[in-house]
């Protein structure tokens, strides 16, 4: 009997929240869930180098299909070796369908059933992109995880906008999965996820899920939240959707990364995160902590000699204090950018080990409380919205 490309076990659920602890088999092995998922977007995660990302305990990371296919080209990864080869990691890989950049770059494309003309917003030459062209540049990728062509509908949108969006979404996750299936043989390991869209509206999320569950999909994602709606919005829909996803496979809530996000999510039966937060905000200064997130570049950290967090066992907080790495963005040292990404990608990475062990141990009610109430303290600074 052939094995399937994704085999997923949960070892332990929180008989009170209904949280999963669950590991996800792939031909470039285990991911242990919950994770979060760094973003390499142009096949790097920015400012860190592979080992590093081994370091910090990656096990899993994400590459763009549209910004791929735009430079270098599917063709030129896939003669390489695929992106594991190309990018020099040995661990999963996840890529996106292309289907956000349907909702990001669209002032610059025309969306129908049959797919998204659109103009590339680095030379403006013009590109097509299907259910047909995703798989087709995925399978070319050879990621382990590969995502149905979707459409995001924004926030705050109609309900004749969200109904439109989740209805292409399903028409397009049919001729997803009949084109990845025909193109299977290029990427036999290659598992691909439905997703469900329906923006803020109830109703609409249920139909979406309900289309997409009797195509049998490996696992199933969440998208079109963290776009702009109320974080009370994005849990309701989440709450409505947790006894109806198959409990027997992987749930990925796409595009969050703020921690407190993550420790409701998991909450709410969620086992895999991605968001370009940690490295963006990373760039500019901003560091996640157990009390709050900190813009280093605030004065007040000047003559602070403590580490970044001390309850963090990151290469950053191991050996460099406050005032030092704010030294460094006063000095416009590229060191300030590598270490700051480097803090805020273990913090949650580490945050998903965190809960995994928590989720095994039986204590996750009590550490899911102590964290939120630790995270919401005086100290910490407003953290900036995010979406990858």
């Amino acid at each position: 009997m052939t094995q399937p490309p994704l085999v997923f076990t949960i070892d332990a659920v929180c008989p009170v929240t209904g949280a999963r602890a669950g590991r996800i088999a792939t031909r470039h092995g285990e991911i242990p869930t919950p994770v979060f998922m760094p973003v390499g977007t142009q096949a790097t995660v920015k400012a860190m180098a592979p080992f590093e990302l081994e370091e910090i305990g990656a096990r899993i990371i994400l590459g763009n299909t549209y910004h791929l296919h735009l430079r270098p080209g599917g063709e030129l990864v896939r003669d390489a070796g695929g992106l594991h080869s190309f990018m020099s990691w040995r661990r999963p890989i996840l890529t996106d369908s292309g289907g956000f950049q349907v909702f990001s770059l669209a002032s610059l494309g025309r969306i129908s059933d049959d797919g998204v003309a659109c103009r590339s917003h680095i030379d403006g030459s013009e590109h097509f992109m299907s259910p047909e062209w995703s798989m087709a540049t995925q399978l070319q990728l050879g990621s382990d995880i590969a995502m149905c062509f979707d459409q995001c509908a924004p926030f705050p949108c109609t309900r004749e906008q969200a109904e439109e969006a989740e209805r292409r979404t399903a028409l397009w996750a049919g001729r997803s999965k009949r084109a990845h299936e025909r193109g299977a043989a290029d990427a036999p390991h290659q598992a691909l996820f439905g997703i469900v869209q329906g923006s803020v509206y109830e109703d609409l999320r249920l139909r979406s899920a309900s289309e997409l569950i009797p195509m049998d999909f490996p696992g199933y994602a969440v998208g079109g939240l963290s776009v702009g709606e109320p974080t009370d919005e994005m849990y309701r829909i989440l709450d409505a959707l947790k006894p109806v996803l198959p409990e027997s496979k992987p749930r990925y809530l796409m595009g969050v990364g703020r921690p407190d996000n993550l420790v409701e999510g998991v909450a709410r039966g969620i086992d895999m995160f991605d968001c370009v937060l940690p490295t963006r905000n990373g760039r500019n200064g901003t560091l996640l902590t157990s009390r709050g997130p900190i813009n280093i570049k605030s004065k007040r950290y000047e003559r602070d000699f403590a580490p970044i967090d001390p309850d963090c066992d990151c290469y950053a907080c191991r050996n460099f204090t406050r005032a030092y790495v704010r030294h460094l963005y006063r000095a416009g040292e590229i060191l300030a950018m590598r270490l700051c990404s480097w803090h805020n990608l273990r913090f949650l990475v580490r945050l998903g080990e965190r809960m995994r062990e928590a989720i095994l141990n039986g204590s996750f009610p009590r550490f899911s409380a102590e964290f939120l109430a630790r995270y919401a303290s005086p100290e910490g600074d407003a953290l900036p919205e995010d979406r990858s």
